[in-house]
């Protein structure tokens, strides 16, 4: 019967996203062919129409999820390179004048797929795939948390900032994983009509959210803003792994520890010690060794400055991957574990934004839109606002890869003006902030859903300490930026 009727609610969804997804065609191709006065935007071309109707399609595909988010993604790159490249369908191709506008390099939309920061993110997958084949996650967790003793209170700030610096270099979805299968048999030892087991449950996805803000691999919304502001074509502030964590790293253990005390505000434990035994396979050959080793290594080049060792992030991130495939630590196999559905769709972003720039259409936008007389409060206030709702109910990712772009070409507009508020950086940064900080919902993100399936979490039980610590890590958050722009650190 239970199988029978999740066959049913699966075929009405299936329906109702087939519904959407016509939909959605039915307006992208409406915006697609309508007249280019309509828009208001002066000297509008054909292709920058186009991408506005790419752009469109993006928003609606990413907003209802009628198709999976990374197929959103390939579908952007795929009709970009058909329909606005040099190498489009021929009936898409025109004479490049200032009514049809400039076609793009269709190997540049395809590079989307090789950008830098995309090779950060491969590097911390693979760095993850490693210290879980290897144990160093195992052995690393049992060692962290004995500093902490029995006391209950102290058990759950163990766990919250294990989870946090975990999340900071490994996917916050592996980490919640992972730290949720150590806490079984501490459930054991809590009475099951404690608040003991919600405080730990909850603990988890707040710690795994919030650990990654503070480095550019710990999240997809930080490497979508970091590629914004160190675009060479674009803004090109320069900004490093170690300049990122400078700043970024005690915001994240400060609100650390602010949410432990939230959270054992609402969810006091009753027992006050608890028994710890986290079970794990821990390697002690030649690979543990090749492991510890590379991990020391990749974090000392992030760290230190570039002009130091002579090499950007990006390029470190090869160093693990490099090293790890020539040993055999990781293999052909092992790199179905990645998550590629993350970095196809952050792929979509980049060719979102290189769409919008490529073909003129960000500088048409400044030019017809008077950005100049907003007030920068007020921009980075709502822009702050509309991520955290958005990323509430969408991917945290596909609102980062939506507003960044938007924000970039706004930024731009406004020259010097953003002064007043630490400038660009304040409020690209300030996205993904908002975008980690939103963790109201089951669905919010993925280690909200993980903490949810246990099912000794409630909604609202959720909702009580996501909304609460996501407002103050906005405003810290913002506070801290504030401070950093007017210093003028960054």
């Amino acid at each position: 019967m239970e199988q029978e009727n999740a066959n049913i609610l699966g075929g009405q969804l299936r329906k109702k996203n087939l519904i959407e997804f016509i939909c959605i065609i039915i307006l992208t191709a409406i915006v697609w062919n309508l007249p280019t006065d309509i828009f208001g935007i002066d000297g509008l071309t054909i292709v920058q129409q186009r991408i506005i109707a790419i752009f469109v399609f993006a928003t609606l595909s990413w907003i209802t999820e009628a198709i999976p988010s990374w197929a959103t993604s390939l579908a952007i790159i795929t009709v970009m390179c058909l329909t606005v490249s040099n190498n489009s369908l021929a009936f898409f191709k025109g004479e490049e004048n200032d009514v049809f506008g400039t076609l793009l390099k269709s190997k540049e939309i395809m590079a989307t797929f090789a950008n830098p920061v995309i090779m950060l993110f491969l590097g911390g997958f693979i760095l993850a795939i490693a210290a879980t084949k290897s144990g160093l996650d195992v052995l690393l967790a049992k060692n962290l948390i004995k500093p902490f003793g029995k006391k209950s209170e102290n058990v759950l700030l163990g766990f919250l900032l294990i989870t946090g610096v975990f999340s900071m270099f490994v996917s916050n979805t592996a980490t919640a994983a992972m730290m949720l299968t150590f806490l079984t048999p501490v459930f054991a030892a809590l009475p099951a009509s404690g608040k003991g087991r919600i405080a730990l449950t909850l603990s988890i996805p707040v710690a795994a959210n919030l650990g990654g803000m503070a480095t550019p691999i710990g999240t997809p919304p930080n490497a979508i803003a970091l590629q914004a502001l160190n675009n060479p074509d674009g803004l090109n502030l320069g900004i490093d792994f170690g300049e990122w964590m400078a700043f970024m790293f005690p915001l994240v253990i400060v609100l650390l520890l602010i949410s432990w005390r939230i959270i054992l505000n609402f969810f006091p434990f009753t027992q006050k010690t608890i028994e710890l035994e986290i079970k794990g396979h821990i390697s002690h050959g030649w690979r543990m060794w090749v492991v510890c080793a590379t991990f020391i290594l990749t974090i000392l080049l992030w760290l230190i400055p570039r002009d130091i060792t002579g090499i950007d992030s990006n390029t470190v991130a090869m160093v693990p991957m490099g090293i790890f495939a020539v040993t055999g630590v990781i293999t052909g196999k092992d790199l179905q574990a990645i998550n590629w559905s993350v970095i196809w769709m952050v792929a979509g972003g980049f060719a979102l934004g290189l769409g919008m720039n490529g073909s003129g259409l960000a500088d048409c936008a400044i030019e017809s839109i008077p950005f100049h007389q907003f007030s920068p409060i007020i921009i980075l206030m709502l822009s702050g606002l509309i991520c955290y709702f958005l990323s509430n109910f969408i991917s945290n990712t596909a609102t980062a890869a939506l507003l960044v772009p938007i924000l970039a070409v706004v930024c731009s507009g406004m020259g010097d003006t953003l002064n007043t508020i630490g400038g660009t950086a304040t409020i690209l940064i300030g996205i993904a902030i908002a975008a980690s900080s939103a963790m109201c919902l089951p669905i919010s993100t993925p280690p909200n859903a993980i903490a949810y399936s246990t099912g000794l979490v409630k909604q609202n039980d959720m909702l009580k300490v996501g909304l609460t610590v996501g407002i103050i890590s906005m405003i810290l958050g913002y506070f801290v930026l504030f401070f950093i722009g007017g210093s003028h650190f960054l």
